[in-house]
C-alpha cells in the first residue's frame, strides 16, 4: 500500500509535469517504505537525496517554462519552491549529522506540501500553458 497515491485530481493538464509529479509522489512512497521497513540509514539518506534532487530539476523545469510563456505567477512558484528545496535539504543535512530521525511527521509534511502545492498552485498553471500550446 502507497503513502501517497496519484490520481488524475492531481493532474496539471501538462503531460511533462504530471509525469514528474508522479515521480515526486513514487520517491516519497519509496522514503515510506524504507523507513517503514526499517532499512539502513544510508538507504533512507540516498532516497531523501534523490528527492532533493528530482525536486530541484523538477522545478528548475517548471520554471524554466514559467518564464518561457510569461506565466504570470511564477514569483509566488519559485519562492515556493526555494522554501521547499531548502526544508528538504534541511532534513536531508540533520539526517546526515544524526540529529533527525525520520518518522511520520517529516512524510506528513512533504505529503501535505507537495498535494496542497500541486492543487492550490500548479493546478493554475496548466490553463494558462494549454493556451499558450503546452499540452
Amino acid at each position: 500500500m502507497s503513502f501517497i497515491d496519484w490520481d488524475d485530481s492531481y493532474s496539471v493538464a501538462v503531460a511533462e509535469f504530471d509525469h514528474q509529479h508522479q515521480r515526486l509522489f513514487e520517491l516519497i512512497n519509496r522514503l515510506h517504505d524504507a523507513i517503514k521497513n526499517r532499512e539502513a540509514d544510508q538507504v533512507i539518506g540516498k532516497v531523501l537525496g534523490e528527492l532533493a534532487d528530482y525536486t530541484k530539476t523538477h522545478f528548475k523545469d517548471e520554471e524554466k517554462e514559467m518564464d518561457a510563456l510569461g506565466y504570470p505567477d511564477t514569483g509566488s512558484q519559485k519562492k515556493q519552491h526555494a522554501e521547499f528545496v531548502s526544508k528538504i535539504l534541511e532534513f536531508k543535512e540533520q539526517h546526515e549529522q544524526g540529529k533527525l530521525f525520520l518518522s511520520t511527521k517529516i512524510l506528513d509534511f512533504l505529503q501535505d506540501w507537495l498535494t496542497k502545492h500541486i492543487k492550490n498552485m500548479d493546478s493554475k498553471y496548466g490553463p494558462f500553458f494549454n493556451a499558450k500550446g503546452v499540452k
